[in-house]
């Protein structure tokens, strides 16, 4: 994500802290999700196509074949010479700790890959999880555990289908971060039922408990989701952009500026789209935000609460 000085960006971070750019590179291992095999549910969450960001499947090409796919086309617009193994799609530590070491190590062999991005969710990141993760750390690799909270309500995530709820997000990032470990939040603004006083509420619980890391992402709408049913009966409408950059612009003025953001928008392909149709438009949201705050005269941090201040992970401040 490139933006302006206004937001303190992951890339910024890393730009910093290895003196070249890093780039992450999105990777599908073929995990899947206890909402979805049975374990705590069937089908998923109402907004969930796991296409919307893992194009390849259930049967996707090896690790390996993925970073080198990777990193050629990611060097060919950035030049880039450094990356991040960034496992992304569905539940990445869904699976006994032996076989996720197994997996992670197989994107470390690659010479230029220097630390791992994990997606998961709150409830799947087990003790042996956080214990081969800061094994990682000491080794001075860069990670990140990326947890997708999506809504600090409970409602919510019960309306969503989510599975899980406040405390196990609660317990996890506690529990990584007492090991050192960076954690990233994710948030989705436009969930149904929620209001703008939901968003901030939201982003007031994170920054409570401590995150490194933030990801805001607007709901949208795609093909073979529970939530495709509900917009068209008109049982939910999605966000304008208007609205949209104004909240995330909301937000990040009032995140302390030493917690990066790993993404400010989301986008997805319209093969599968539906709704809203500026959510395939990511270089229009992002120079929105940024005309926003240039607009107020406003930057990330300027209207964060004092008590957020100074939460920060030794190894990141």
């Amino acid at each position: 994500m490139v933006l302006s000085d206004r937001i303190h960006t992951y890339g910024q971070f890393l730009l910093r802290k290895h003196g070249e750019r890093v780039h992450k590179i999105a990777l599908d291992a073929g995990f899947t999700c206890p909402n979805r095999d049975g374990t705590k549910g069937i089908g998923g969450c109402t907004f969930c196509n796991n296409d919307s960001f893992s194009p390849n499947g259930h049967q996707p090409p090896t690790i390996a074949q993925q970073i080198d796919s990777g990193r050629r086309a990611i060097g060919k617009r950035t030049r880039a010479n450094k990356f991040i193994a960034y496992f992304q799609a569905y539940t990445n530590t869904y699976a006994k700790v032996e076989y996720l070491e197994a997996l992670y190590q197989e994107a470390l062999q690659e010479p230029d890959i220097i630390g791992l991005s994990i997606g998961t969710r709150p409830d799947c990141v087990s003790s042996d999880v956080i214990d081969l993760l800061a094994r990682y750390l000491d080794q001075g690799l860069e990670i990140s555990l990326e947890l997708g909270l999506q809504s600090a309500f409970d409602e919510t995530l019960r309306r969503v289908n989510r599975g899980h709820g406040l405390a196990e997000y609660q317990s996890t990032v506690i529990a990584a971060r007492k090991r050192g470990i960076p954690v990233c939040t994710h948030l989705i603004i436009g969930l149904p039922g929620e209001t703008e006083e939901h968003y901030h509420a939201s982003l007031d619980t994170v920054l409570e408990l401590g995150t490194d890391g933030m990801k805001l992402h607007p709901l949208h709408v795609v093909k073979g989701t529970i939530l495709a049913n509900q917009w068209r009966h008109g049982e939910y409408q999605p966000m304008n952009r208007e609205d949209y950059i104004r909240i995330a612009a909301d937000l990040i003025e009032r995140t302390p500026e030493h917690i990066a953001y790993h993404r400010v928008t989301g986008t997805c392909s319209k093969t599968i789209l539906l709704a809203p149709d500026w959510c395939s438009q990511k270089w229009s949201v992002l120079n929105g935000i940024e005309q926003e705050l240039r607009r107020r005269d406003h930057y990330q941090g300027q209207f964060a609460k004092s008590s957020y201040i100074g939460k920060e992970l030794k190894h990141v401040a």
